[in-house]
């Protein structure tokens, strides 16, 4: 069976758990199961703390994980990302009182706290600075006023815990993050594994699709079809049939969810009626 590590709690777990249920694979029922089969499917799903996730994939125990970009640099584990997942998007920061530095070149001889230690020392050395990293565990912002740190590094969504501290953000983000599939590093392509491997990325990369796309739906006459196909020239091109009224024909193609109302307008705007969309729950290109 293919082995796979997947998030057991924190801000990674609901929408992991959420996308392989999209994409057809049982799911653990109780927060409390830490195994689970999926005998249809021949895969053994394992519920691991986030943070520990790359360091199992690494070791060859399991085959794949879904875990964070930023989990899984912090952790120096030897595993790559080979799918992002789209969820779980953060960024990473520096952050210090206004007036003590304007970017990573102003941190030489500085002390830096944070929760991501392994992130912060390779961002430091990509750079070279010359800088120390104190680890600390939960929220790092008191570490400036207690005088543990000059300067932190954390995630910063909307920055308002940071400007109630006093802090403001500083130089460049150092990562952006997401949830991503990691397999360890040179992994041999086993030939009872490596199928459901791919198959497993398929099933996945098909519930991103269905994530971005509708399918719309919508009646036009011959002579505007050349523009119609421009606004939903879908993936490969749009199917067209004909209708029973001479002159009008039915049109059907993928577009960008994000974009489906502006191409609605449009498609009116030269003549198309009875326009609809609908979600797509599963797909594969």
């Amino acid at each position: 069976m293919l082995r796979i590590a997947v998030p057991n709690k924190g801000s990674l777990s609901g929408p992991a758990a959420e996308m392989l249920h999209e994409a057809g694979y049982q799911q653990r029922r109780e927060s409390k199961e830490l195994r689970i089969v999926d005998p249809e499917n021949e895969v053994e799903f394992f519920y691991l703390r986030p943070r520990d996730i790359a360091i199992y994939v690494s070791s060859g125990k399991l085959d794949i994980g879904i875990t964070g970009r930023d989990l899984l640099i912090d952790s120096g584990a030897s595993a790559e990302e080979i799918l992002p997942l789209g969820f779980a998007r953060s960024t990473f920061r520096y952050a210090t009182k206004p007036g003590t530095a304007n970017g990573v070149e102003d941190l030489k001889g500085m002390t830096v706290a944070t929760s991501y230690e392994g992130i912060v020392a390779k961002h430091l050395a990509d750079n070279g600075i010359d800088a120390s990293v104190v680890h600390l565990d939960g929220a790092v912002e008191t570490a400036i006023e207690l005088g543990v740190a000059e300067v932190i590094a954390d995630v910063v969504e909307t920055g308002t815990s940071l400007r109630n501290a006093g802090l403001e953000v500083i130089g460049e983000p150092i990562m952006k993050s997401e949830a991503v599939v990691i397999r360890r590093t040179g992994a041999d392509a086993d030939e009872s594994v490596e199928p459901k491997v791919q198959q497993f990325l398929r099933r996945l990369q098909g519930v991103l699709v269905a994530r971005t796309y509708v399918m719309m739906d919508y009646d036009c006459r011959v002579e505007q079809l050349e523009k119609a196909v421009a606004l939903t020239p879908g993936l490969e091109s749009p199917t067209v049939s004909p209708l029973h009224n001479e002159g009008w024909v039915a049109v059907r193609a993928m577009v960008p969810a994000k974009e489906a109302q502006r191409i609605m307008d449009d498609l009116y705007d030269i003549g198309a009626r009875a326009i609809l969309t609908t979600a797509i729950h599963a797909c594969r290109l």
